[in-house]
């Protein structure tokens, strides 16, 4: 019994492991997204790890993270550019619409219906880019496609598996709910969830898309891990271009 209980293979230590490895993760993702642009390349290879833990391949945290870093920081930080341009946009928008006009001090009013119509078309953005942030990261950690592509596929996956899709932004909606009642009710839980950041939605959302992912991968692949990347979805790809054309006829 006290054999396997100090069995480093043991299904706990295993998970304490874990439990290690996003710690460090969290500290590594703090450190490279310090100078902002970076913050996409560290996103991806935070993603890369975090994948890498649910399939259970063993391999150093931090060489795998500066691995994928550096391997994808000029086309993750692009699309980190773009997107946080996007959001930037989207979130001016809906603050000068909702009010922020007024307050400072610009005498602009829109009709109500006008208001509404302008906030659900925002709103829908919003919801578009979340979608898009869920996977493009993941995407780009795990397969090689050009930035159009990357983009492209992670809106098309986040429509296609709208279920799952819906489940991870509802759980990182609790995590980060969570987190922020815990800070006024039970402070030593709240710094506890804190010590694990970011990693810890990767992690729980490496899980959903590791099963998402397969669907994708010719058999072939599944076993060889060597390089952690595998082409997807192109627009020569058949399985999208029908995909897509299921899409639109619905």
């Amino acid at each position: 019994m006290l054999q396997g209980l100090f069995n480093y293979d043991n299904p706990v230590w295993r998970f304490i492991g874990k439990l290690g490895d996003l710690i460090l993760l969290n500290l590594l993702w703090l450190i490279c997204c310090i100078p902002v642009f970076t913050a996409g390349a560290a996103t991806t290879a935070v993603y890369y790890v975090t994948l890498k833990l649910v399939r259970d391949e063993d391999d150093s945290t931090i060489r795998s993270f500066f691995r994928s870093f550096f391997q994808n920081f000029k086309q993750a930080t692009a699309i980190w550019l773009l997107l946080l341009v996007a959001g930037a946009l989207v979130a001016f928008d809906l603050w000068f619409i909702l009010g922020g006009a007024a307050a400072a001090g610009i005498a602009m009013t829109f009709p109500s219906a006008v208001k509404t119509v302008l906030t659900a078309i925002l709103g829908g953005m919003t919801l578009i880019l979340l979608f898009i942030v869920t996977y493009v990261f993941p995407l780009q950690a795990r397969f090689y496609n050009t930035i159009r592509r990357t983009l492209m596929n992670a809106i098309f996956m986040s429509v296609r598996h709208l279920i799952q899709t819906i489940a991870m932004l509802a759980v990182d909606g609790m995590l980060l709910v969570g987190v922020y009642f815990a800070l006024f009710m039970v402070p030593q839980a709240a710094m506890l969830l804190l010590l694990f950041g970011f990693p810890l939605i990767a992690f729980v959302n490496s899980y959903f898309l590791t099963a998402i992912f397969k669907n994708y991968i010719p058999k072939e692949e599944e076993t060889d891990h060597t390089s952690g990347l595998s082409p997807l979805l192109d627009e020569n790809n058949k399985e999208i271009e029908d995909a897509i054309q299921s899409l639109k006829s619905k």
